[in-house]
């Protein structure tokens, strides 16, 4: 990770940072890689999504040990330093000045661990679609539903996840919704 590290613009570095604490802080879902790392790219940096997202999965690593193991600014710089492949000086900078501004407020309780192994539902969008025609059908008029799910994983990457359903398939997850909303009116 520490080579993908030193791709990646100190700006964009600081902002990827904040968001894995606020992240590790309950206080946004996730962190939204895809839209970070066209960014990057935008500003002339050759990275790709998956090496971004491993480096975003090694800093969460990285700062929920730390809270865990109550480090404190300076012993978390020690522990980089001593690392196999150290990391680029710019990057040091960066962990020790969000460690030091936000890091001590990191909750670790036993019930945010076993919450954050499941995932976080985000945002859903759907779309009612009419299939026109094929290569092997010409008049299909076939309605489908396209459904896209926005998850935040358990290590806070932000996936989006669509399938399609045909209208009797819809109509049975609505009703599996409302199913879900009235026993949520009871608690």
């Amino acid at each position: 990770a520490a080579d993908k590290i030193r791709l990646i613009p100190q700006d964009f570095f600081a902002e990827l940072c904040e968001q894995i604490i606020q992240h590790l802080n309950h206080k946004i879902p996730g962190v939204n890689t895809a839209e970070l790392c066209q960014r990057i790219q935008t500003s002339g940096v050759d990275i790709n999504i998956g090496d971004l997202a491993k480096v975003a999965n090694t800093l969460s690593f990285l700062f929920s040990t730390a809270a865990r193991n109550n480090l404190s600014t300076e012993e978390l710089v020690t522990t980089l330093g001593s690392g196999i492949s150290t990391l680029p000086k710019h990057a040091v900078q960066v962990i020790r000045h969000v460690w030091n501004e936000q890091g001590k407020a990191i909750a670790v309780s036993e019930d945010a661990e076993s919450t954050a192994t499941v995932g976080q539902f985000v945002d859903m969008k759907w779309k009612l679609g009419v299939a026109m025609s094929s290569d092997t059908c010409r008049s299909l008029k076939y309605p489908y539903v396209t459904v896209t799910l926005t998850v935040a994983d358990p290590s806070g990457q932000i996936t989006d996840k669509s399938f399609e359903m045909t209208i009797p398939q819809f109509k049975n997850f609505f009703r599996q919704f409302k199913e879900m909303a009235s026993v949520l009116e009871t608690v």
